[in-house]
Parts: C-alpha cells; structure tokens; sequence
C-alpha cells in the first residue's frame, strides 16, 4: 500500500474527503519525522515506536579494491513493532 491508498482508506473509514485525510496523514507523517529528528522516541501503544539508535564508527572494506577504510559514526531510525501488529501479522 502507498501513501494515496492509505489516505483514501482513512477517507473511507473516517468518513473524510480524501484531500482531507490526505492532510492529515502529512500532519501525522511530519509530526512523526519531527520528534524523530529531535532525537525523541514516537511510540504508538499497539502498533510500535520509531527510535534513533546510533551507530559507532567501524572500520568497513572497499569492495572493489580490498583496502580498509572508515565509516564513521551515524545515526538511524529504527521501528519495533507493538503486540497488536505482531499479533496481527501471525
């Protein structure tokens, strides 16, 4: 499913014009990718949390000439999914 299917689903179910649970599907989306970039933790109770985790420096290989180089530090965004949605997926 992509984003213009699952606004029209939320219009559908909520009974919303589809501009307008197009709206809000960006508001949650921004909303989300806002706390994440500040380094907080999203949790949906149910359906799972969005984190950062960080990633240390490792030393990594050039595949194509074998020499060894640095990969620094990073940061990530990862998602655990909550009971109801592993439950759900069995």
């Amino acid at each position: 499913m992509r984003k213009p299917e699952l606004a029209a689903a939320i219009a559908e179910r909520a009974d919303l014009s589809k501009d307008k649970a197009s709206q809000v599907l960006n508001v949650i989306l921004d909303e989300i990718t806002d706390t994440v970039s500040k380094g907080q933790d999203v949790s949906l109770i149910g359906f799972g949390a969005f984190t950062v985790r960080e990633r240390a420096a490792r030393t990594g290989k050039n595949p194509q000439t074998g020499k060894p180089l640095t990969i620094p530090a990073s940061k990530t965004v990862a998602f655990k999914p909550g009971k109801a949605l592993k439950d759900a997926v069995k």
